[in-house]
């Protein structure tokens, strides 16, 4: 059972403008999300926040006092750092999401530089050599320094880093 580092905390009013005052309160007082709200019979709606578990506590009690103040407050619960079956049951698309984040992504090669003629590098310019490092996970330089170095050192650093690799991609 795999456990998220962050918090889903739930608001249940009766009315909808309610729950618009408690999902505008909370969003407002913490570093939090309002994912989506969910409506059942007789009015009753849940609206549904995810942050870390200090932001969320303290946005479901301001989101609470709103909701209190505009209409009807049925409930309010935080569960610090709730089971992938919770989320997955609420919030299937959320997981998706993040699946497909996590996927490694092949990496991008920029198609006008010949890899094959190092030497007619020189003639390309330093933007699409920097394009060209950029899109290599694990280039010896940092962003930093790939988007200051100059042109020779860049060639220079390319043709080292392919070599030590292979050649391939």
């Amino acid at each position: 059972m795999q456990k998220h580092a962050y918090a889903l905390g739930m608001i249940e009013t009766i009315g909808f403008p309610a729950l618009i005052a408690a999902a505008d309160a909370a969003s407002k007082a913490a570093d939090v999300r309002v994912v989506t709200y969910q409506g059942a019979d007789s009015g009753i709606v849940t609206i549904y926040i995810i942050g870390d578990v200090a932001s969320v506590k303290s946005a479901v009690e301001v989101g609470t006092e709103a909701a209190k103040r505009v209409g009807q407050l049925r409930h309010s619960h935080v569960i610090a750092r709730p089971d992938d079956h919770i989320i997955q049951m609420l919030f299937p698309s959320l997981l998706k999401k993040a699946e497909e984040k996590s996927e490694p992504s092949e990496p991008k090669v920029v198609k006008n530089i010949d890899q094959e003629k190092p030497k007619e590098w020189t003639k390309t310019s330093l933007q699409e050599l920097r394009e060209f490092a950029n899109s290599y996970e694990g280039f010896p330089l940092s962003l930093q320094e790939i988007s200051s170095a100059k042109k020779e050192d860049l060639v220079k650093q390319i043709s080292r880093f392919l070599a030590e690799k292979g050649g391939d991609n």
